[in-house]
């Protein structure tokens, strides 16, 4: 038996190369050998003679002084032929969403397997991590994954998630305007619809109930169309319409008490299903009934309340497209091909026995 070569330094370059290939780390061309050699933390001399060898075997190609190499066709065969490990990293790795949304996540994981590829949860949610960012990025590097699926991210998560090198997509999240691939839904005109059908109705005390997320460093788009419909129609809008709460079932209830305590809301807007059927628990115990003296909204799609006797006001929108849009994106990660549009799909607002007008007792 012959003894064990051992591999110089530019070999074990140019094989940390090869397997940025096979993850689709780079789009048509590699960086500049400056910025290489620094993440690679080798010599610019022990770079290029990695980069000479790749050449040689024809996965990589010069193109003149100065000018950074190009990915070969040979080259991009290594990341399109290999199957991918995609992490899908959870809000919370409790069952708190709506049943629709757990749907498609698994549609997006059988669909991913049917193609070849392994699809997994990542043992850490971000709320496990009380959305450190910094605790969150540490125990993604230490996942062994070629991509990532980032469930309903914060705003700080996904600023981090497009600076990462390896591929990151956001399903769902405050991902608007960032650099970053994305996956959702357009609720803006749902929530503007939502707010002036309230209002014609007579409603002025209006609360959405979010998580910390949606409201923190400020509201996103769709919470914003709903503090801009008031105000269009003349109402001062501040914390009372999108108020703060811990978010702990006690901490949950807590809010709902300190809102029906002096100047209760006429309509309530409660996102995720599970503290919409608390509310709903909270107002059965407090005698108040919906719709006659409140309100209430539901602005996911969970079919679990199309059970409701007289239906509940919602949003409604196709999870078909949303679910391809994941899988042709796996499948350009696969093939070395840069994507990073943001495609949201929209949401309608549809009406249901759970919004009257308002109270006059």
């Amino acid at each position: 038996m012959e003894p064990m070569r051992r591999m110089t330094t530019s070999e074990l370059a140019a094989e940390h190369l090869r397997t940025g290939l096979r993850s689709g780390r780079w789009g048509e061309t590699l960086p500049g050998v400056a910025r290489l050699a620094q993440d690679l933390d080798v010599s610019r001399h022990t770079l290029r003679t990695a980069l000479r060898q790749l050449e040689t075997e024809g996965v990589l190609a010069g193109r003149g002084l100065g000018r950074s190499r190009c990915i070969t066709a040979t080259g991009a065969n290594i990341s399109s032929q290999r199957p991918l490990r995609i992490a899908i990293l959870r809000h919370d790795l409790r069952p708190t969403d709506n049943a629709q949304t757990a749907a498609i996540i698994f549609e997006i994981i059988h669909s991913l397997e049917s193609a070849g590829h392994t699809a997994f949860f990542s043992k850490i949610s971000q709320l496990q991590l009380r959305h450190d960012v910094r605790r969150i990025a540490k125990e993604m590097a230490k996942t062994p994954a070629d991509a990532w699926i980032v469930v309903a991210g914060s705003r700080p998560l996904l600023e981090l998630c497009a600076n990462l090198p390896i591929p990151c997509l956001a399903l769902y999240g405050r991902s608007d305007g960032l650099p970053l691939a994305g996956a959702g839904l357009d609720r803006i005109q749902a929530f503007r619809a939502v707010t002036r059908d309230l209002i014609k109705l007579g409603h002025r005390r209006i609360v959405h109930i979010v998580r910390a997320t949606r409201r923190e460093p400020v509201p996103g788009a769709p919470e914003r169309a709903i503090l801009e419909e008031l105000a269009a129609h003349g109402l001062t809008t501040n914390e009372y319409n999108l108020p703060k709460w811990e978010e702990t079932p006690a901490g949950f209830y807590k809010l709902l008490e300190n809102l029906f305590l002096y100047s209760p809301p006429t309509a309530l807007i409660v996102d995720e299903t599970a503290r919409f059927i608390a509310t709903m628990e909270f107002l059965s115990r407090r005698g108040i009934k919906v719709p006659e003296q409140v309100s209430l909204v539901f602005p996911d799609d969970d079919p679990a309340l199309a059970w409701c006797h007289h239906g509940i006001a919602h949003l409604h929108w196709d999870s078909k497209p949303l679910i391809r849009r994941v899988v042709r994106w796996v499948d350009a990660v696969r093939k070395g091909k840069p994507d990073r549009k943001i495609i949201n799909y929209p949401a309608e607002f549809v009406p249901g026995g759970s919004i009257g007008p308002v109270w006059k007792g």
